[in-house]
């Protein structure tokens, strides 16, 4: 009797693990996104920046009904912008039930969550990590330009320009710098002579060389990250021969750059850029109004700005498949929602409302997005 009880308790015990085990595969009752990116570190603005503003996406969706009743649920990792953090991010997000993501925020990070991602047919639509190679899988996607895209229109934007000769100033030992670098140098009028200096990695701390290199540039294209960039600014303040920085997304948070203050900077600072941080009306300017309401201007930049219409765009893409029949809700797997949503981007979905851009988002076939580039100005010059 007693062997009969142990065996019917044991089996009690199992059928009761299988289904708790059960349940918690299970999504409950909203649809979970992952993202990955660097909440801590230098590169820290960006990550703040996106996780701030795709949870304040979230939230507004939630606030008006979810998708379609569905609520969405967010979770962010801190990847101190360390590609070798990726692994355990990624498997902490699928083991947490993420059903799509906006991937990573910076490059050599997205990269790896690509590979990782498109083994399991995970969507997602990264909001920052421009190397044409993060979407080189079908699961992939990018709200911001991809590294091509921008040089390609920084090249068009100088061409259009007077200059016989222009400076180049670029990172030749990361993908996004020289990835932005090769287009545009492709793409640059053989009429523009160009003089140019590099660093890499290991000789980012002091620019004194290539500063003396390009002090006779009056215009100096840079395709680099804010940090870079700011050191470089204030080691050559004193070059009356530079007149004008123009650089790419990387110039986005520069004004908070540690130790960096940008008014002592006497040159004018531009940079090519896909959201209006100084909107006046529209769209944008809501979306600027309710993230400093909420989480200050210290973040806000364009890397926040592509968060949340990745949020809404999916959102988006996903409703147009459940009024085309489809079936979407919090059990749908991440490998059928992937294919939903790769359906729909390849099928011509369009996103209105966007606040990057100039308002309407596509994408090409091969995940590529599809808008228009903006011309900003960080700082006139000073006097």
């Amino acid at each position: 009797m007693k062997k009969l009880l142990a065996i019917f308790l044991a089996v009690l015990m199992v059928a009761t693990c299988a289904a708790t085990l059960s349940a918690c595969n299970k999504n409950s009752d909203t649809i979970k996104i992952g993202l990955s990116g660097p909440l801590t570190g230098n590169a820290a603005v960006y990550g703040n920046g996106v996780a701030n503003a795709a949870q304040m996406a979230v939230d507004e969706i939630n606030a008006n009904g979810g998708l379609n009743g569905i609520k969405l649920e967010l979770k962010v990792m801190d990847d101190v912008n360390d590609p070798t953090k990726i692994q355990a991010n990624y498997s902490a997000l699928v083991d947490w039930g993420m059903q799509l993501s906006l991937g990573c925020v910076t490059t050599q990070p997205a990269l790896e969550f690509k590979t990782l991602s498109e083994a399991d047919n995970v969507f997602f639509m990264t909001p920052s990590a421009s190397a044409d190679a993060v979407r080189s899988e079908s699961n992939g996607y990018q709200m911001c330009f991809a590294d091509a895209k921008q040089g390609k229109a920084a090249a068009e934007y100088v061409n259009s320009l007077e200059y016989t000769t222009i400076g180049i100033f670029y990172q030749s030992d990361i993908d996004y710098s020289k990835g932005i670098y090769d287009e545009f140098k492709a793409n640059l009028s053989s009429s523009i002579t160009t003089v140019e200096a590099s660093f890499t990695t290991n000789t980012s701390s002091d620019f004194t060389q290539q500063v003396a290199e390009l002090k006779n540039c009056e215009f100096i294209f840079m395709p680099i990250y804010y940090t870079e960039a700011a050191l470089f600014m204030t080691q050559a303040k004193d070059e009356a021969g530079i007149k004008i920085y123009y650089g790419c997304d990387g110039f986005d948070g520069i004004e908070s750059a540690e130790g960096f203050t940008i008014s002592a900077i006497p040159q004018k600072i531009t940079m090519l850029t896909h959201f209006n941080s100084k909107a006046t009306e529209g769209a944008a300017k809501t979306f600027i109004d309710n993230y400093t309401a909420k989480y200050g201007a210290a973040t806000l930049n364009q890397f926040g700005a592509s968060a949340y219409d990745c949020v809404y765009a999916i959102v988006g893409a996903l409703k147009k498949a459940i009024e085309e029949g489809k079936t979407v809700d919090a059990d749908t797997s991440a490998s059928d929602m992937c294919e939903i949503l790769k359906e729909q981007l390849n099928g011509g979905y369009t996103y209105t409302g966007a606040v990057t851009g100039t308002g309407t988002v596509k994408w090409t076939s091969d995940g590529f997005v599809n808008k228009e580039a903006l011309a900003q100005t960080i700082k006139e010059a000073n006097g």
